[in-house]
């Protein structure tokens, strides 16, 4: 039998007693609370859907999830606490498409650079739809745009805030239809629908997962839904297409991102435990209640969609001529 040196059996000593130490200094993930910072305030879509699934992932990660509202300037401001945040997986971003795909058309000075972040998961997608008020009395979209057309500037046109989803869509329908809104931004999906439903303004560019339950509870009215397909939870309710208004196609989205130079492989498991709880039935049914369509997918699949949204977006801003200074 070959004789092993003493250098060898010290080093294999040595080395057997370092390799718990090491796997000591690099503990399983999850090993402490996770937190997903929402850029929109409570109230929306964009909160309700990271909720749902978080509640999903709480047994699995066996970790609190802690949802950290932090709005402002169009979600610039809880996206750059994420893009700027250590790349250890326990701080994430959950984000329609404002910040990630539109807000680098938009502003001349982001607080960070869109860049920084990578895609994890699409959780789900909601169309916008075109809604009014109660109030307003109008039943059609051709109503809608008569009026509009009519009195240029009188009907009021609600918004989650400048340079938002809603805010470029009712962009994208006047360019569309030939007619202009009075613009009133909110602070959110929630202030500007309250202010639909009271009446205060006249139309909003909602998001349909959102919207939905008004709508059936009839106190606001959606006329038309801004995609390709009809909605299956409105199935009465026609396309802006279908209502003879063409090029009107907008859908909100709602991502998983992390700081770019988080470990691909941390990506993955996290992308995967997202995928799987999206797949629950449990959670596919509350995202239909919500009027979400279930997506769940993977990170690559996540970033191609991603950038070609961001194209999209892009090519809409342009097109609208809008700019905001920051």
């Amino acid at each position: 039998m070959q004789r092993r040196s003493l250098g060898a059996i010290l080093a294999t000593g040595v080395l057997s007693k370092l390799l718990p130490e090491t796997a000591e200094a690099q503990p399983a993930w999850p090993g402490r609370p996770v937190k997903i910072i929402v850029p929109f305030p409570p109230g929306g879509a964009a909160d309700a859907v990271p909720r749902i699934v978080a509640e999903a992932l709480r047994p699995v990660w066996r970790q609190p999830i802690v949802i950290d509202n932090r709005a402002g300037a169009g979600g610039n401001i809880g996206t750059a606490l994420v893009a700027n945040a250590e790349a250890d997986g326990y701080t994430l971003l959950a984000s329609p498409p404002p910040p990630i795909a539109i807000n680098q058309h938009l502003y001349a000075n982001l607080p960070f650079d869109p860049a920084k972040l990578k895609a994890v998961s699409v959780l789900a997608s909601a169309p916008n739809v075109v809604e009014v008020s109660i109030r307003s009395g109008i039943t059609s979209l051709e109503e809608l745009i008569r009026r509009a057309r009519a009195n240029p500037g009188g009907l009021n046109a609600a918004s989650q805030g400048l340079g938002t989803a809603s805010h470029l869509t009712a962009a994208l329908f006047e360019h569309r239809a030939g007619v202009r809104f009075n613009h009133v931004p909110y602070t959110g999906t929630a202030p500007a629908l309250t202010a639909l439903i009271a009446g205060q303004v006249d139309v909003f560019f909602d998001n349909s997962a959102f919207s939905l339950p008004n709508h059936l509870a009839g106190t606001i009215r959606i006329l038309a839904i801004c995609a390709e397909e009809r909605a299956a939870q409105l199935p009465d309710v026609p396309t802006v297409a279908e209502a003879g208004l063409s090029g009107v196609n907008a859908t909100a989205w709602y991502a998983i991102m992390a700081p770019r130079d988080t470990p691909d492989a941390l990506i993955a498991r996290i992308g995967s435990d997202l995928v799987a709880a999206v797949r629950r039935a449990e959670v596919r049914r509350r995202l239909n209640e919500q009027a979400c369509k279930p997506v769940g997918s993977a990170s690559a699949e996540a970033a191609a969609f991603i950038a070609d949204e961001t194209r999209l977006w892009g090519e809409l801003v342009r097109l609208t001529g809008l700019r905001l200074s920051g």
